[in-house]
């Protein structure tokens, strides 16, 4: 691995998309399988028992990981995500996050995951310098848990994995649930009120057109405003402002003090405008958008040796030739009903 300098290399200059945005966020994948078989995620139909995941030798090493990160950082991201797959999947990922706080310029690391391994790990992922943790939960009801989860009854150390979580100091914990209409949308209320009083923070995302693996169709979705009602009717609740430019959930806060809720609208309310987000596949692809299928190759380039200026000019000048904002797109198209819409969809996800 090469020592030199990455801010020495690039000053000061951070590079903008051709919509203005900066890359201030990336998701990493250090994990490509997964203990769960989600319908609208990984579905057991395609990802099936002879379903060819990829070789250890074929993911980014520990080593090739923390240079790019990096270099990312050397380009203006200051958060890191580690993802899956299921990330506790890959030995030893606590000794990657202590690596990566070590990385000047990056402010924040948090992981997701969907929780049955996290009560063996979340102590040494805190020790490591691991901050806060997300979990991917989607219902308190065991029979649509197992449903959703692919046939895994895992609810109850899922459960287990989010009290550790907070006994290890990973406070607070973030719960990512997927709302699907005529699925799980009647159990949404009950995820508020088991962790309303807990340091946790629920937030419900709208069922989205991810690739083309999960046949979603619009009436699948249930807008987050719909269910902010339903919410505030039970808990009287208010809107506060984001954190930061660019955060993804729209939050709301009880009026009587007790937690807060988010709401990640992705469908009903595109935030592509503001969006300062990329991802790192396992094997080291480079998207500049969540929906896209097709990446720069940079595994193939950190393994014929490039140098670092050389590897901080192919992801710049990738991000400098950024246009992508394919939820916007969607949105209007399918508002006008265009058949554009389709055409649309093939392009991101590459069919």
């Amino acid at each position: 691995m090469e020592n030199s300098n990455v801010h020495d290399i690039l000053g000061a200059a951070h590079p903008l998309d051709r919509r203005g945005r900066p890359l201030h966020d990336l998701r990493i994948s250090v994990m490509d399988r997964c203990n769960f078989r989600c319908p609208y995620c990984m579905p057991k139909e395609q990802f099936h028992d002879n379903y060819r995941f990829l070789k250890s030798q074929e993911r980014l090493s520990f080593d090739e990981i923390v240079r790019l990160a990096r270099l990312f950082a050397g380009l203006g991201v200051t958060k890191l995500r580690l993802t899956g797959g299921e990330p506790l999947l890959r030995a030893n990922l606590a000794d990657l996050i202590g690596d990566l706080t070590a990385i000047p310029g990056i402010e924040d690391i948090a992981l997701t995951t969907n929780g049955v391994l996290l009560a063996q790990h979340a102590v040494d992922l805190h020790a490591n310098g691991l901050k806060r943790v997300t979990v991917s939960l989607d219902t308190l009801d065991k029979e649509i848990f197992a449903r959703l989860s692919g046939g895994f009854a895992a609810l109850e150390q899922v459960l287990h994995g989010i009290d550790a979580a907070l006994a290890a100091g990973l406070s607070p914990v973030k719960i990512n649930a997927v709302i699907e209409r005529g699925v799980n949308e009647h159990t949404a209320l009950d995820l508020v009120e088991h962790f309303r009083a807990m340091p946790v923070i629920v937030r419900f995302i709208e069922f989205m057109d991810v690739g083309n693996r999960n046949a979603w169709r619009p009436e699948m979705v249930v807008p987050s405003r719909e269910l902010a009602a339903r919410i505030g009717a039970r808990w009287p609740m208010h809107p506060v402002s984001e954190n930061y430019r660019g955060e993804v959930a729209q939050r709301w806060r009880f009026d009587d003090g007790v937690g807060e809720v988010g709401f990640i609208s992705s469908v009903s309310q595109p935030f592509c405008g503001s969006c300062s987000r990329a991802r790192l596949s396992s094997e080291g692809k480079f998207y500049t958008c969540l929906f896209a299928t097709g990446g720069l190759d940079l595994r193939a380039a950190l393994r014929a040796g490039s140098s670092d200026a050389e590897l901080l000019q192919m992801i710049g000048g990738t991000w400098r030739g950024r246009t992508d904002r394919y939820s916007e797109l969607r949105d209007s198209a399918r508002r006008d009903q265009d058949p554009k819409a389709q055409k649309i969809e093939m392009y991101y996800i590459g069919g």
